[in-house]
């Protein structure tokens, strides 16, 4: 085992997950943020964020880990207050290839057992959400939905 895989496990046992950030020096891709172990230690999907700074993005991880440890549920297309002020954030189910490109340390973790993964969307700053035609070019590069549809699933 590496020292990070160490970490890792260090990080799920002493705090609940272990928390990712990935950024392209290049700017080319997306920023995106993501946790490990919240399956392993509260039966519920890891999250994901994209197109964050890396301190929001784990502000966000946390904060979804925080309210999983209280036991709150989260639901596909329904909004949920609290994680960014003064604007309400989506959750929606990650695609597997999506999550395998995406989450290597889950994947390294979890091994070959299936897991679930979420992503926590928000809006831009006007309240614009990617998938609308009045979002700009730049929002919607920076944050891909890595989901088909949200549905209406309990999470």
């Amino acid at each position: 085992m590496t020292k990070y895989e160490q970490q890792i496990l260090d990080n799920i046992e002493n705090f609940g997950c272990h928390v990712t950030s990935v950024f392209d020096p290049n700017e080319l891709e997306p920023n995106f943020t993501y946790s490990t172990g919240i399956t392993k230690r509260y039966a519920k999907p890891e999250v994901i964020v994209m197109g964050v700074r890396p301190e929001l993005g784990q502000s966000l991880v946390n904060e979804y880990k925080r309210r999983i440890a209280e036991g709150i549920q989260f639901e596909f297309n329904v909004p949920y207050l609290g994680f960014l002020n003064g604007f309400s954030v989506y959750f929606g189910p990650v695609i597997k290839a999506y999550r395998d490109e995406y989450l290597l340390s889950s994947c390294w973790l979890y091994k070959n057992e299936d897991f679930e993964v979420v992503q926590l969307i928000y809006p831009d700053t006007s309240g614009n959400w990617p998938w609308e035609t009045s979002a700009s070019d730049w929002f919607i590069k920076n944050q891909p939905i890595l989901s088909v549809n949200l549905g209406s699933q309990i999470i």
